[in-house]
């Protein structure tokens, strides 16, 4: 029998291994100071060792952190001769939150703890799916009939608008085509009006069938004209049905009065809390960037739990355990440090850069890519994407977001001295200022804009157009 010899082989490979305190450091980065604050506090609450820094005198010692925690990993005791926890009253402590009566009855201070806060008495704004399905409780129709209305409330975009095919609301032939109509017409007579639509010819007929029923021209004109109202030839519609234009203008208006989005009301977002993490403030002339550190939790490492790693002060299990937290909070003390080095040197590059946006407004706004910024700050570009997310500056033009500074240039990263987002200023107040009667064409402005010395084409034009939701040249013109 064959024994096969053991062999010992060398192999050079690279691995990308991300360590605990590497995918934190990334984690930190991307947070917002709102977000911060939220993690440093989950984080005090979570690591007994971090506690927020006062203005009270503290015991200090000569040792660092670092040094701290390095001398700690010598030989432990094998019989700790005292521990400081046994020292502590835990019953004097709890004396004061204990019912102290006989009656089993809970103290004042605790009953109004347990009390809900005033936000549980706020009520909150319903959403569309919510509001409509409130209104089917209250409705009386078949089973199927309420089957399908509930499915086709969760089948309705954020402009309330029915998605869902009559194939897909019948699931596979499981309701009739009566069932469905049926339902579909319960949904319609719900608040908003024009909900359940499946086009904005239906949505603008639901809503003037129930305003206005008696006005059938305007509901002519939506029925049959729909497209030479949205391209405003009120003169061709008046022909065509052979009434006088200031009649047919007047039942354009009551159309515009309808709103071609009915869900929007329900499905508003939010508005979000913003604050700046960082100032742009000019100091001697000179643009400079300071970090937004008010109402930061100020995090430092706990003297009493720092002397229970004195020698012969603990036993094993607990200075192993009070090492591990300090290990862990040393990381996050250097993970927040680094936050700011970068965020810090992100900036000074963006105002380096954009010193004429911040002086004169957004019409000096240069292009700057990520990968400049990058390559600059000595860091990869998704280190900058991190560190501008969701971050904003206060800067003499307002509050504006860390990544609204960043632009291509008109004719792409090589070239052009024009951010993308100053050209499409210039187009829009082009069209702002043209002549409603004969309103630009696309090669029109492109024209405009190579005598300005701004070389694109009619197609750039005019993606940065429908980039911005402006009409084209046919929608926008008013025949007199």
């Amino acid at each position: 029998m064959g024994w096969q010899g053991l062999k010992l082989n060398l192999k050079v490979a690279q691995k990308q291994i991300l360590t605990p305190g590497l995918v934190q450091m990334v984690s930190v980065l991307a947070l917002n100071r709102l977000e911060l604050r939220e993690m440093l506090n989950q984080e005090m609450i979570a690591n007994p060792v971090l506690e927020e820094l006062t203005d009270e005198p503290t015991v200090t010692d000569n040792y660092s952190d670092e040094t701290f925690l390095k001398e700690e990993t010598e030989k432990i005791p094998e019989k700790p001769e005292a521990n400081p926890f046994d020292e502590f009253d835990v019953g004097s402590f709890f004396n004061k939150y204990l019912d102290s009566g006989g009656d089993g009855g809970k103290s004042q201070e605790h009953e109004f703890s347990e009390r809900p806060s005033f936000e549980k008495f706020l009520s909150s704004p319903a959403g569309l799916s919510e509001h409509l399905t409130w209104q089917l409780s209250a409705t009386i129709c078949s089973d199927p009939v309420r089957e399908i209305a509930e499915n086709i409330i969760g089948n309705l975009d954020e402009n309330g608008y029915l998605t869902a095919s009559a194939e897909e609301l019948s699931q596979d032939g499981q309701y009739s085509a009566d069932d469905i109509e049926d339902a579909i017409a319960v949904v319609q007579e719900f608040d908003p009006l024009g909900v359940g639509a499946r086009d904005l010819r239906e949505c603008l007929l639901l809503q003037l069938k129930a305003l206005d029923p008696q006005n059938v021209l305007a509901q002519q004109i939506v029925a049959e004209h729909l497209k030479s109202v949205q391209s405003n030839q009120l003169k061709e519609i008046a022909r065509i049905l052979n009434r006088p234009v200031e009649v047919v203008k007047r039942a354009v208006d009551v159309i515009k009065r309808c709103d071609p989005r009915p869900g929007l009301r329900y499905n508003k977002t939010e508005p979000r809390l913003v604050e700046p993490d960082v100032y742009f403030r000019k100091v001697d002339d000179q643009w400079q960037v300071f970090l937004n550190e008010d109402d930061m939790p100020q995090l430092r490492l706990s003297p009493t739990y720092r002397r229970l790693l004195a020698r012969d002060a603990a036993d094993r299990e607990v200075r192993n355990y009070v090492k591990e937290r300090f290990t862990a909070a040393i990381q996050l003390l250097k993970n927040i440090e680094q936050r700011k080095h970068t965020i810090l040197r992100v900036c000074q590059s963006i105002i380096a850069r954009q010193g004429d946006y911040l002086d004169h407004g957004p019409d000096a706004l240069k292009p700057m890519m990520i990968k400049e910024v990058a390559e600059e700050v000595g860091v990869h570009p998704s280190t900058v994407s991190r560190a501008v997310a969701s971050k904003y500056a206060h800067t003499s033009q307002g509050v504006i977001e860390l990544r609204s500074f960043f632009s291509e240039s008109v004719n792409g990263p090589e070239g052009g001295g024009m951010s993308l987002l100053t050209l499409k200023r210039v187009v829009k107040k082009m069209i702002e200022e043209e002549d409603s009667a004969k309103p630009l064409t696309d090669d029109q402005i492109a024209k405009k804009l190579e005598d300005a010395g701004i070389r694109v084409t009619r197609r750039t034009v005019a993606k940065y157009r429908e980039d911005m939701r402006i009409p084209s040249t046919h929608q926008r013109r008013v025949k007199a």
